[in-house]
C-alpha cells in the first residue's frame, strides 16, 4: 500500500482537477493494472443494460451499482465521463444464445400487449430503480437497440464484405475461426467449447461458437425490418458493438458487465468490433461476481430473485441495498438474506444518525485528515469498497480526530459511495424519536457514564438494546440506531 499512497500523495483526491492514480482489474489481462484514458481527462464507459422484457431484479442492479462506484471515483479524481447503459428491446433469444423465441416477445405474449409497450414499461421502471439506489441517471445515456438497426446492419456488412461472416439459410453468421483472438476474454478455449451448456447446435453453422448477426424473420416475428440478408432481426451481440462505436467512439475506456457476460456475449462484443475496425475495441474490461440466493445464481429461469419494489414493501430504504452491495468487494460473490439486508439497512441507519451528528458538531465545516487519503487510497486500489467503509466506521468512532475532519471523512464518503451521509433521508432518521422509556434509559446511563459508575452504564445498555435500540458510544455522547425493523 505504500506505493499506492507515495502516488496518491502527489496528487490528492480533493485537489479539484488533479487525476489520481487509480487501479482496476482488468479481466482481459486478468491482473490489477494503472487506469490510463486514451484521451486524458476523459473517460468513456460502456455498461451492458437490461432486456427489458421483465423488471430487473437486485441480481441484476449490483451490477449498475459496480458502474456507478466507478464512475464516482472517477469523477472525483478528476475525469470527465462519458456513460452508456444500452437497453436491449430486441434479439435476446431466451437461451442467452441463438436458441429460443426472443425475449421481447415472450414478454409481450405474457402481458397480452406488443414489444415497444414492455420496452416503455420496463425501461422506466429500470430507471426508476437506479434513481431510488442514488445512481444519478441525468448524465447516462439509455440507447434502445431497436434506434440503431441502420447501424448494426451496417456493422454486419462491413463484416461479411471483409470475410468474417457468412450466409445461411436462417439469416448471416459470425465466423469466430476467422478471428484468432475468439475467446482471449476469460481465456477461453474454443477448441474444447461443447454443444450444449453455452452453445447451441445448428446444422448449417461452421462452429457451435459462431453467432448470429442477423437472423431471418419467422413468420410470427413482432419486430422485423428489411436487409440484405431479407427481413428480419439483428442478433443480440451486435447491438452493443454498434451502439458503443456510435455513441462513444471506435475504442471505449471501459466496458462493465456481470461475470455471466464474460464466456459468449463480451467475446462476441470483442470479435465482431475488433474484426470490423481492425482495432482493439475496450482498455479495460471490468466485470462483477454473482448475487446468490442460498448458494445459487439470482435468476429469474430459477425463480429465486428479489425485486427492489420488494424491499421497499418490507420497509427498507432503497438505499440499504446499496450498503448490502458495497460491504463486499465487486468481484467477490455476494449472498443475499432479509438479515443480511437488515443488517446492512441496522448499519447505514447508525451512520445517517452519526453523520447528523457529526454535522451539527462540525457546523459542517470540513477539515483535510489522513484517513481521508487512507479511505480514498482503498477505493482508488482496484475499487475496495469494503476497506473503505471498514476505515470509515473506524476513523468516525475514533476520539483521535475533530468533528471537522470526520465531516471532511462524511464529504468524501458521500461522493464516493452514494449513501446519503451528507443530507440522510429525513424520515428514515431526523424524525425518529426515541421512546419515552429508552430517552430515559439513556439520560440514566450518561449520568452513570458521568460518575465513572460503568456497571450500571453497562446494566442500562443491556436494558437499551433488549428495548431495540444499538448504542454506539463516541466521544461526544452515545449514537441509538434501532435493531429491530
Amino acid at each position: 500500500m505504500k506505493w499506492i499512497q507515495r502516488l496518491f500523495n502527489r496528487t490528492h483526491a480533493a485537489t479539484k482537477g488533479r487525476i489520481v492514480p487509480i487501479f482496476f482489474t482488468n479481466t482481459l489481462t486478468r491482473s490489477k493494472e494503472l487506469f490510463m484514458p486514451k484521451r486524458p481527462g476523459l473517460v468513456t464507459m460502456y455498461s451492458c443494460g437490461p432486456t427489458v422484457y421483465n423488471r430487473a431484479h437486485i441480481g441484476n442492479l449490483r451490477a449498475y451499482v459496480f458502474a456507478d462506484t466507478i464512475a464516482r471515483v472517477l469523477i472525483k479524481a478528476g475525469y470527465r465521463v462519458r456513460r452508456v447503459i444500452n437497453i436491449t428491446d430486441v434479439g435476446h433469444l431466451v437461451g442467452d444464445n441463438d436458441e429460443g423465441e426472443d425475449k421481447m416477445a415472450v414478454g409481450a405474449a405474457r402481458e397480452k400487449t406488443t414489444p415497444e409497450a414492455i420496452a416503455d414499461l420496463y425501461t422506466k421502471l429500470f430507471i426508476d430503480d437506479l434513481s431510488e439506489l442514488n445512481i444519478d441517471t441525468a448524465d447516462i445515456q439509455f440507447p434502445r437497440a431497436t434506434s440503431y438497426i441502420n447501424e448494426q446492419i451496417a456493422l454486419a456488412k462491413t463484416l461479411e464484405e471483409k470475410g468474417f461472416a457468412y450466409r445461411i439459410k436462417n439469416g448471416l453468421a459470425f465466423d469466430t475461426s476467422r478471428f484468432p483472438g475468439y475467446g482471449k476474454l476469460g481465456n477461453l478455449d474454443l477448441s474444447v467449447q461443447r454443444v450444449g451448456a453455452r452453445v447451441e447446435a445448428d446444422a448449417e453453422k461452421r462452429h457451435p461458437a459462431d453467432f448470429w448477426l442477423w437472423r431471418t424473420a419467422k413468420p410470427h416475428d413482432l419486430q422485423q425490418w428489411d436487409s440484405p440478408w431479407g427481413r428480419g432481426n439483428p442478433g443480440w451481440h451486435i447491438e452493443c458493438s454498434a451502439m458503443s462505436r456510435t455513441l462513444l467512439g471506435p475504442e471505449i475506456d471501459i466496458h462493465t458487465g456481470g461475470e455471466d457476460h464474460i464466456a459468449v456475449h463480451h467475446n462476441n462484443e470483442i470479435a465482431q468490433s475488433e474484426a470490423a475496425h481492425g482495432r482493439s475495441f475496450v482498455r479495460y474490461w471490468m466485470h462483477n461476481a454473482f448475487l446468490t440466493m442460498n448458494g445459487e445464481r439470482a435468476s429469474k429461469s430459477l425463480g429465486n430473485v428479489v425485486y427492489l419494489s420488494d424491499i421497499t414493501a418490507k420497509g427498507f430504504n432503497p438505499i440499504a441495498l446499496r450498503y448490502f452491495f458495497l460491504q463486499a468487494h465487486y468481484r467477490t460473490p455476494i449472498s443475499f438474506s432479509w438479515d443480511s439486508l437488515g443488517g446492512a439497512a441496522n448499519a447505514l441507519e447508525r451512520l445517517w444518525r452519526i453523520s447528523m451528528h457529526i454535522a451539527e458538531e462540525s457546523a459542517r465545516v470540513s477539515e483535510p485528515s489522513e484517513m481521508r487519503d487512507h479511505f480514498i487510497i482503498a477505493l482508488c486500489d482496484d475499487l475496495n469498497t469494503s476497506q473503505a467503509l471498514s476505515i470509515l466506521w473506524e476513523s468516525l468512532r475514533s476520539e483521535d480526530y475533530s468533528p471537522e475532519e470526520k465531516w471532511g471523512l462524511i464529504e468524501d464518503a458521500d461522493a464516493l459511495l452514494g449513501l446519503s451521509l451528507v443530507h440522510p433521508p429525513v424520515e428514515d432518521v431526523a424524525a425518529a424519536t426515541l421512546p419515552e422509556d429508552v430517552q430515559s434509559l439513556l439520560a440514566r446511563r450518561e449520568e452513570a457514564r458521568s460518575r465513572k459508575d460503568f456497571d450500571e452504564a453497562d446494566q442500562l445498555r443491556t436494558l437499551i438494546e433488549k428495548s431495540g435500540y444499538r448504542v454506539d458510544d463516541g466521544p461526544d455522547g452515545a449514537v441509538l440506531t434501532r435493531t429491530t425493523l
